[in-house]
């Protein structure tokens, strides 16, 4: 049987996959699946939204993913008296040698390729907005210039639970920029005796460089050339179609509970990361289960509940979780192109 042309390019990624995920595990406890999620948005382009609350090692996962990868990392510490300006950037009058005085632009934090929004939904609306065109088209404008950012660029966000004091939830159409919204459980027992271990003693972990921005925009290209057959985007079509409470796709949980369904951005981030995923696991084409693992983490965030959903404390994740069932339920056309 001949090997695929793509073969040699495949056993590289899965390896440098491995690498960084062998590597963010030498410093942070547990969280497997987590780690693998980071890993697969960042390979498929995407940015990563983190929630939960303080002191699970969010912030810690972000700067050892910025370690691990040899790519220029800034931290943006988000607060109630925080502004655009802080995080874009700002034209200031210097004077040179002569005395002559003109503008000079001067990069604000968001001019990096690895870009820590720490507690995100700390600050107002106003400043969450600067990162939109930054997360959606690589690029910032200021005073009517735009100005490209560096590639790769990856925005990891965190945010506390937004029922604590002193949040601001983000807009619909900011959380509709990040691929995944990934939540950070509590550590359990043999977790914590881990932590108390690695943090406490004499020697603390450290991660090793794995991979530089080239490496990561190679590894993308690769991932976009993974074939998607039309019986497994018709799953996922189907998938975002049954949160919407107004189609007749539509499950009866989300007829119920759901006022708006996830977004054709939904869709996308299922199949780009399920690219991903697929390669990871050294295979050359995406599956349904590649698409049924991703879909809590690609949708939550995509789905606004209705007043009754909200009163009833509904889980996005559980209306997704009778969306999975229904549709598996339902019969696809046979496998194909």
């Amino acid at each position: 049987m001949t090997e695929h042309p793509l073969a040699p390019e495949v056993a590289e990624f899965r390896e440098t996959f491995a690498a960084i995920r062998r590597e963010l595990g030498r410093v942070i406890v547990g969280h497997a699946e987590l780690l693998d999620l980071v890993v697969i948005a960042l390979l498929a382009g995407g940015h990563v939204l983190l929630e939960g609350v303080p002191g699970l090692g969010k912030t810690l996962l972000v700067r050892t993913l910025a370690q691990v990868l040899e790519l220029r990392f800034s931290r943006i510490q988000f607060t109630p008296d925080l502004m655009p300006a802080d995080i874009l950037g700002t034209n200031l009058i210097v004077q040179d040698d002569t005395g002559r005085r003109r503008f000079e632009f001067q990069p604000g934090p968001v001019f990096a390729q690895i870009v820590l929004a720490d507690e995100i939904n700390r600050a107002t609306p106003k400043t969450q907005s600067a990162l939109l065109e930054a997360m959606q088209e690589h690029a910032v404008s200021v005073a009517g210039v735009s100005r490209r950012l560096d590639e790769p660029f990856f925005v990891l966000a965190t945010q506390n639970p937004i029922e604590m004091e002193g949040t601001y939830p983000l807009p619909e159409a900011q959380l509709d920029r990040f691929l995944f919204k990934l939540r950070v459980a509590f550590p359990g027992l043999d977790e914590l005796r881990e932590i108390a271990d690695r943090t406490t003693g004499p020697e603390e972990p450290a991660a090793r460089r794995v991979a530089d921005g080239p490496t990561l925009l190679g590894m993308q290209g690769l991932a976009r050339q993974v074939p998607v057959a039309r019986y497994v985007q018709e799953y996922a079509a189907r998938l975002v179609l049954a949160t919407h409470p107004d189609r007749p796709e539509a499950i009866d949980a989300a007829r119920r509970l759901v006022r708006y369904g996830a977004s054709p951005r939904g869709l996308q981030a299922l199949l780009r990361a399920g690219k991903v995923r697929a390669l990871a696991d050294g295979r050359l084409n995406v599956a349904i289960e590649d698409v049924r693992a991703l879909a809590l983490p690609a949708l939550r965030h995509r789905i606004i509940l209705s007043f009754e959903g909200e009163a009833e404390g509904a889980d996005p994740d559980d209306v997704l979780r009778r969306a999975i069932a229904q549709v598996d339920a339902r019969p696809l056309p046979a496998a194909g192109p």
